[in-house]
């Protein structure tokens, strides 16, 4: 298995991953079909799964702290696509639920998500995309969410 640190340093993988991303989100965002930010879309998405989920299992299922999921969950439901209701068992949580319009949405976002994942792999054999698949998820096992928590605590205090 080859991992030579001087190969990795010649890629600039860092550089390569924020450009595409940042590319890929503002693509995604311009496209004059889409009534859903990629966020919400990744919302829709979770539900699609499994409809009814506590926020906090939303907000851990896209990596993203209580105000991220908060702010998220104000917005898709300002947009009438999911509502909130209070959790039977525990009245201080909430659990988010889709709404007949967020189905319709969900559709579109997955219709939307095929066409973007072929333009992604077009080119790349299904072991070169498998390969890529890897490598990113084992970038979340590489740099788990709690460092991210440790940095912008350390940063509050400088």
């Amino acid at each position: 298995m080859r991992n030579k640190a001087a190969d990795a340093r010649h890629h600039r993988l860092i550089y390569l991953l924020n450009v595409a991303q940042r590319r890929l989100q503002r693509w995604m965002a311009a496209q004059p079909d889409n009534d859903v930010t990629p966020a919400q879309a990744g919302l829709l998405f979770i539900l699609g799964k499994q409809d009814g989920v506590l926020m906090g299992e939303a907000g851990a299922a896209l990596d993203m702290g209580p105000a991220g999921i908060s702010g998220l969950v104000d917005r898709t439901e300002a947009a009438k696509l999911i509502e909130r209701r209070v959790d039977r068992e525990d009245g201080r949580a909430w659990r988010i639920f889709l709404t007949p319009k967020g189905r319709t949405a969900l559709a579109q976002a997955k219709a939307g998500a095929e066409q973007v994942n072929a333009a992604l792999t077009e080119g790349f054999t299904a072991a070169e995309i498998d390969i890529v698949a890897r490598w990113l998820t084992s970038i979340q096992d590489k740099f788990p969410r709690s460092s991210e928590t440790r940095h912008s605590d350390q940063g509050a205090d400088q």
